[in-house]
């Protein structure tokens, strides 16, 4: 059997080199996050990194660490092996987003070890490069410029625009970005800004300056006017804030809300994102991978599934990018891509990991 020896939550924190806006007053200037450290019989060790976003999740420090505490002993009573039964296990505690996933990613981590198999080669996989995308928060059209030069001369050709309601000052960062970089591709995510009886003329406003595709321009709880516009076609639209869950996609799914799903794993683990990708991929949607803006150690466990069958669309990989090598080293991004043996050689540097740990 396959057995839970410990668990061991370790705080840290990594400064970045600019502050992240969206949404209505939303920011972001430090990742203060987790790191699960699990621990099997046989010393063989897994980490998952737990993103702290109490506006998103509604998680903090010590509600990931009340979560893992309660489950910690209920992981001790089964065994690890196969992963179906560690999220059968992890499902009797819903929501707890953040804790839940950097757990099981752990876990998977741990497994692989046990089992004296790369975690690379566990996931499923179809492709060995994937392309990259770099979120550039609210600002002006100096600050939006000057981040995206920032990740432009790190590789990156995909830009995602955190936009403010849709006004000039929007279309104006949207026109910039396509000057100063005509070779990059950029899509814009609303974060549910947009008001229903303008969003159609917003998006075929922004359709016509370049913009490939608008991830939640509507509130996520008006769901009839997300399926209208949806079915519009005036631009694909991206699921994030609506499908936190396997079961949040199920039912968008049915309800025909969006076009491009955004699996977050630091939300829903390896086993979950990889429900909901198979799901997509059966109702021919397309996906894409999102790191939570986490550090090069999260970003590069979550990268292993930006190489799934169903992933068709530019993955937000490079966030860490803005802290820095932190305490693994992502390789770097050549030309807009990511290539799937340079990642799964990524490992967690522990002396590098005491200089952030709080």
């Amino acid at each position: 059997m396959m057995k839970l020896e410990n668990i061991r939550l370790r705080r840290f924190r990594l400064p970045l080199a600019g502050e992240l806006r969206w949404g209505e007053g939303k920011s972001l200037a430090a990742l203060e996050h987790l790191l699960v450290e699990v621990r099997l019989g046989g010393g063989y060790v897994g980490r998952g990194e737990a993103a702290v976003r109490p506006t998103i999740y509604g998680e903090t420090a010590a509600s990931i660490e009340s979560a893992i505490g309660w489950l910690e002993p209920l992981l001790r009573r089964i065994d690890l092996e196969p992963p179906s039964l560690v999220r059968k296990t992890l499902d009797r505690l819903p929501f707890n987003f953040a804790a839940r996933a950097a757990l099981e990613m752990a876990i998977w981590e741990a497994r692989a070890a046990a089992l004296g198999r790369p975690l690379a080669e566990m996931l499923p996989h179809a492709r060995e490069r994937a392309r990259v995308s770099f979120i550039v928060g609210q600002g002006s059209v100096a600050e939006t410029l000057a981040r995206a030069a920032f990740a432009y001369e790190r590789g990156v050709r995909v830009f995602k625009l955190k936009t403010g309601g849709g006004g000039g000052e929007d279309e104006e960062r949207i026109t910039a970005l396509a000057d100063e970089f005509p070779d990059a591709e950029v899509y814009v995510d609303a974060n549910e800004t947009l008001e229903p009886r303008h969003a159609l003329k917003t998006l075929a406003g922004w359709r016509g300056l370049g913009v490939t595709m608008v991830e939640e321009p509507l509130p996520v709880q008006l769901i009839e006017e997300r399926r209208r516009l949806r079915a519009s076609g005036v631009l694909p639209l991206i699921a994030d804030d609506s499908v936190f869950s396997l079961r949040d996609a199920e039912r968008e799914l049915e309800l025909d809300t969006f076009d491009v799903i955004n699996v977050k794993p630091a939300r829903s683990g390896f086993c979950w994102s990889i429900g909901m990708l198979e799901r997509a991929r059966v109702r021919d949607k397309g996906a894409m991978i999102g790191s939570q803006a986490m550090s090069s150690y999260g970003a590069a466990r979550a990268a292993l599934l930006a190489f799934h069958p169903a992933v068709d669309r530019p993955s937000e990989l490079s966030f860490h990018l803005l802290a820095g090598r932190g305490f693994a080293d992502f390789p770097p991004i050549k030309d807009g891509w990511i290539y799937r043996d340079e990642i799964a050689a990524v490992e967690f540097d522990g002396a590098a990991f005491a200089r952030y740990e709080l």
